[in-house]
């Protein structure tokens, strides 16, 4: 059976609570206890409420937190979840949002979390910039590119996921003030680093009518942009299609367009090659490794239909984190909503590849999109 979306939530409850009372932030401990004495009231939980209120009957199994951190909120929508853990004694702090963080990303596609910028470098510090997160803004201070314009975009954002919809992915900054230097009057921010945001794609307007999207330039165009990715000393293994094969023209190389190819600084180390074949390079191989897939035939299989080559032993020593994704959008639009499909043989692979993966779909375009199990 195809697995349901796995969404986590991280609430950081006293997110924004300086705002009403002129506070620049609520960062410091002293400052969130004098809100709090002050009877500031919390707008966290309902911004959250606010995003979380139409999936009420989505296809999403939700993680989360204890208490405040977003066990209460989903509560009070009745959204069944499942809370991994509590927070500590008193008011929450930052370790307590990396730490939600952290094990919440764990077990799921994609984290959602409702603060500021400073919620945001917790959730950084914690999942690193290539996890799928999704910020709700509830803070005071909002300088980063991580969040949704409002707490209801991001609510369609999630459900057009949980649709099956075309959703880009982007890498947006983390950036944050600096508090004090904003309470003299001095706006200074910092970059902290970037993490992977589904967006709303303006793809979705013009590619909707099937057959507008000319195959062999979109082809071009993913090829490129791999090319500009390769990475020195690591081991490609190219599998079969027109996309991927795109790729190895781009190097200069003749593919072969049904079968796996392994190639390494531009050069081709072996051509249609075989399970045993490609466990040997890899056993040999002194550096990384990665394996470029796309959907073969008309049913979205990545793995398990045309490319066999690509054994779960193969798989398994590639990496699952190091395997891309390809895929022209048009194809991905002609499965109408169902998700990509790994069948290797081998049912706990399976399961661990389920889940939304990026999907590169043009040069530096990216799409999230859900791989599941044959039913």
């Amino acid at each position: 059976m195809t697995e349901r979306l796995r969404v986590g939530l991280v609430v950081n409850p006293l997110a924004g609570l300086g705002g009403s009372r002129g506070f620049k932030g609520s960062d410091g401990e002293h400052l969130r206890e004098l809100v709090r004495r002050e009877g500031a009231e919390p707008r966290a939980a309902t911004r959250a409420a606010r995003a979380l209120a139409p999936l009420v009957s989505a296809e999403i199994d939700f993680f989360t937190w204890g208490g405040e951190m977003g066990a209460t909120v989903l509560s009070g929508l009745a959204l069944p979840a499942t809370s991994l853990g509590e927070p500590g004694e008193g008011l929450s702090d930052a370790e307590d949002t990396r730490r939600a963080a952290a094990a919440i990303a764990d077990v799921v596609d994609l984290l959602v979390f409702v603060g500021g910028d400073g919620t945001a470098r917790d959730v950084l510090d914690a999942v690193g910039e290539d996890f799928p997160v999704l910020g709700v803004p509830a803070g005071v201070k909002m300088h980063s590119a991580v969040f949704a314009v409002s707490p209801e975009a991001a609510g369609d954002l999630l459900l057009q996921l949980a649709r099956g919809g075309l959703v880009g992915l982007r890498r947006q900054e983390v950036r944050d003030i600096d508090e004090d230097a904003f309470r003299e009057g001095r706006v200074r921010t910092r970059f902290y680093g970037e993490m992977a945001v589904p967006g709303e794609g303006r793809f979705l307007q013009h590619t909707k009518v099937s057959g507008r999207e000319d195959q062999g330039l979109v082809a071009a165009d993913i090829a490129a942009w791999l090319v500009e990715q390769v990475v020195p000393g690591t081991l490609y293994l190219v599998g079969p299609g027109s996309t991927t094969a795109a790729f190895m023209h781009e190097l200069g190389l003749t593919p072969t367009l049904l079968g796996v190819d392994a190639v390494c600084d531009g050069h081709l180390l072996a051509s249609d090659a075989d399970e045993t074949a490609l466990l040997r390079l890899l056993g040999e191989h002194p550096g990384p490794a990665r394996m470029l897939v796309t959907a073969i035939g008309g049913q979205g299989h990545i793995f398990g239909r045309g490319n066999q080559q690509l054994s779960p032993a193969v798989i398994r020593a590639v990496g699952l984190d190091c395997i891309t994704l390809v895929a022209a959008k048009s194809k991905i639009l002609a499965l109408e909503g169902r998700p990509l499909l790994a069948d290797s043989n081998d049912p706990a692979l399976d399961r661990a590849l389920a889940g939304l993966w990026p999907v590169t779909t043009g040069y530096d375009d990216e799409i999230l999109y859900r791989v599941g199990r044959p039913q």
